[in-house]
């Protein structure tokens, strides 16, 4: 008898609309993995930034056409994963889409969920690397919200995963070739920020994101180009708290203090947004030009890139035949106490 498999996609959501923008931002401020005061603090601090923030972000939107382009991209990947476990695998699988923020919430993946009644779930999220603020705050709304059948298995993160990797060192090749092969060249890794203060408190993300343009920079060989290098820097940062840093405005400064235009990748976001299509786009683009840089250049999100769908539709079937969150010896570096997978050896042990 085949198994029926439901297949869950994490993502952060955006808003469908201009005026959903307001109260896209207040569910976001008002997550606990993202601001930890307690209720009703927390509510007050949410409204206060959702009202203060809601005409610029709003002004960013629109330079989108009025609304995120996040869930028909999310939409668009779990068309090609649907695609890509059919061509391998007998069993029923569907594939769902579970926004944090937005519509389709995840309560109302988990009820559609149910309504398919299967027999597996696999939990993915759509955050490469794992953070409480991520993937740990969208697992626990679907543990608050699922309460239909299925044994579930969750996937953590996949920072080194071939798939994900080689369809980021395509987009860089793809993209320098493009304009082409303009040189002297420094690759920005340009990754959401974090605050300091979550990763002293042992969240994996920082050492996730390393290790991945480590990867990425290895794919590409020494002899990609024959005058580059590269870095890694942080955007988006929120408030006056220290956040993990150089940030990617600081990195564009360097390279042009260096002579150097630069090809930026945004390595932790798999699909197009407000961060890839605004912030990147025409923040820093203009940035750029300010600081003289003698190139800038951007790199697509990598999408459904056949690799990095691939890599997810293997972490699936993989997924399928375990029982941990994820396979033996993913486990990240003791220092990381919020890495789950870390807190499953321990327990185990």
């Amino acid at each position: 008898m085949s198994r029926r498999i439901a297949v869950v996609l994490f993502n952060l959501g955006g808003p469908d609309r201009l005026s959903s923008v307001r109260p896209f931002l207040f569910n976001l401020f008002n997550d606990k993995a993202i601001i930890g005061a307690p209720q009703p603090v927390r509510w007050a601090i949410a409204r206060l930034i959702s009202t203060l923030r809601e005409k610029p972000a709003q002004a960013n939107y629109a330079l989108m056409g009025g609304a995120s382009p996040l869930l028909k991209e999310t939409e668009a990947q779990a068309q090609a994963l649907r695609g890509a476990l059919s061509a391998r695998q007998g069993d029923a699988a569907a594939v769902f889409v579970a926004m944090r923020y937005w519509r389709p919430f995840v309560a109302e993946a988990a009820r559609a969920v149910e309504a398919f009644a299967p027999d597996e779930i696999v939990l993915l999220p759509l955050y490469p690397h794992f953070s409480t603020t991520t993937t740990g705050s969208s697992l626990a709304a679907w543990r608050k919200a699922y309460r239909g059948p299925g044994i579930s298995r969750a996937i953590c993160c996949y920072p080194e995963e071939d798939g994900f990797i080689e369809a980021h060192a395509r987009s860089i090749r793809a993209t320098h070739e493009a304009l082409g092969r303009p040189e002297p060249l420094r690759i920005l890794f340009s990754a959401h920020g974090l605050p300091q203060t979550v990763v002293d408190g042992g969240d994996p993300y920082q050492d996730q994101i390393e290790r991945t343009c480590a990867a990425v920079v290895a794919r590409l060989g020494p002899d990609w180009a024959s005058d580059w290098d590269w870095r890694i820097c942080y955007q988006s940062r929120v408030g006056p708290m220290a956040w993990l840093g150089p940030s990617t405005p600081e990195a564009l400064g360097a390279a042009a203090a260096d002579g150097r235009g630069a090809l930026v990748v945004p390595i932790a976001f798999v699909s197009e947004h407000v961060e890839t299509l605004v912030e990147l786009d025409h923040d820093y683009a203009a940035l750029a030009r300010e600081l003289g840089l003698p190139f800038y250049l951007r790199a697509p999100a990598i999408g459904v890139d056949l690799a990095f769908i691939e890599g997810l539709a293997d972490q699936v079937v993989d997924a399928l035949t375990r029982t941990g969150i994820a396979p033996q010896g993913r486990a990240c570096p003791a220092a990381f106490g919020k890495c789950p997978h870390r807190r499953e050896v321990q327990e185990a042990a």
